[in-house]
């Protein structure tokens, strides 16, 4: 970590030496610093990156999450950023682990536990990322969590919705975001893949998973993201009704034809709708947690509830299932489990007829 390669973000090689390029686009005004060889430390960071190119494909990160890890390093660095890599051991954890627990942010925790738990994840990369020629770590540490003292993670926070404040929130919404609260709930995509949409992967009552958007459009957050979303026929009459014929674009654009921003649908949309309700504020996931609830509770089938919902095979057998390569079956049972809240009636939008101009004829045909 840390004093061995200078100090704040220009760390960030040895945590990430492998995703140099992308972190290029998340803290360019530190680059000048990144190739800064380590203090004391008998491997060049040039060479970790020649490693990288050779297997680039291996274990490859999402903007995303390379992103949060560089917000992490961040805090991190600033704690204990000066301390050499052979002093990050289970006692210097335990000090940063003990200094993160105690602060508070608006009378309240600023760290939770599974917020302490991914940031000591990131300091267990930082000194494993340090190899010699022979790929073997330089800073060799058995982490011992009972003695840093680690907070368990437990009784997560895990915000979802009745199937009637699905309705009310519906309801009460207006516009694309009345059609955007209705998919996520109705489908269970993930926000980054409902803003990534566009109108060609509607089809036939399936919507084609192949983007998420950070920025910009970039592959699902795993492989299982890439798949085909049976949905109701009501959500699709929906959905066309909303796309009013259009052929291409994002399903869910601003003004400018932009795709929308997390933030401000939540500011101007959802967070003041759930204010009106009496209801905490809480996340896009928790139209996720709805959905999955509501499938379990019509008794689809397991693998292809997560093959909708883009999670992995979690056992071999799941492997050799075929359900959801079975279209039909795959259609009935989406019809079957339906949506388990009430959409607004579909009023289709029929194009205006231009007022033709008044004749002398007509007019005298009105007099008469």
């Amino acid at each position: 970590m840390f004093h061995d390669v200078g100090t704040h973000v220009q760390k960030v090689p040895l945590v990430l030496d492998r995703y140099e390029r992308t972190l290029r686009t998340i803290v360019p005004r530190h680059l000048k610093r990144l190739r800064k060889r380590p203090k004391g430390l008998d491997v060049s960071l040039d060479a970790h990156v020649s490693q990288d190119k050779q297997s680039k494909k291996r274990r490859p990160i999402k903007l995303r999450t390379a992103d949060a890890w560089a917000t992490y390093l961040s805090y991190i660095n600033a704690q204990i950023g000066e301390m050499p890599l052979t002093s990050v051991n289970n006692l210097a954890v335990k000090d940063l682990i003990a200094k993160m627990a105690s602060e508070v942010k608006k009378n309240k925790p600023r760290f939770a536990a599974k917020t302490i738990s991914n940031y000591v994840q990131v300091v267990k990369m930082v000194v494993a990322s340090a190899v010699n020629d022979k790929g073997e770590e330089i800073y060799p540490v058995k982490w011992n969590h009972d003695f840093m003292d680690l907070p368990e993670v437990k009784d997560q926070r895990t915000p979802t919705f009745s199937a009637d404040e699905i309705s009310t929130i519906v309801s009460k919404s207006e516009g694309q975001y009345q059609v955007l609260y209705a998919l996520l709930a109705g489908t269970g995509l993930r926000i980054e893949e409902a803003f990534a949409l566009q109108v060609e992967d509607i089809e036939h009552s399936v919507i084609r998973v192949r983007h998420s958007m950070w920025g910009k459009l970039y592959s699902p957050k795993t492989a299982a993201g890439l798949r085909d979303v049976d949905i109701h026929h009501s959500l699709d009459e929906l959905l066309h009704n909303h796309l009013n014929g259009r052929c291409t674009g994002f399903v869910f654009r601003s003004a400018l034809g932009t795709p929308l921003a997390r933030s401000n649908v939540l500011r101007r949309s959802l967070h003041k709708i759930l204010g009106k309700m009496d209801r905490e504020k809480c996340g896009f996931h928790a139209f996720r947690r709805y959905r999955v609830t509501h499938l379990r509770k019509q008794r689809v089938p397991e693998d292809l509830l997560r093959f909708w919902i883009g999670h992995a095979d979690r056992s071999v057998t799941d492997g050799y299932s075929k359900v959801k390569e079975d279209v039909e079956f795959r259609r009935f049972t989406a019809e079957q489990a339906g949506l388990g809240f009430h959409l607004p009636t579909v009023v289709p939008k029929l194009p205006v007829a231009p007022i033709a101009p008044k004749t002398a004829g007509a007019e005298v045909a009105l007099t008469a």
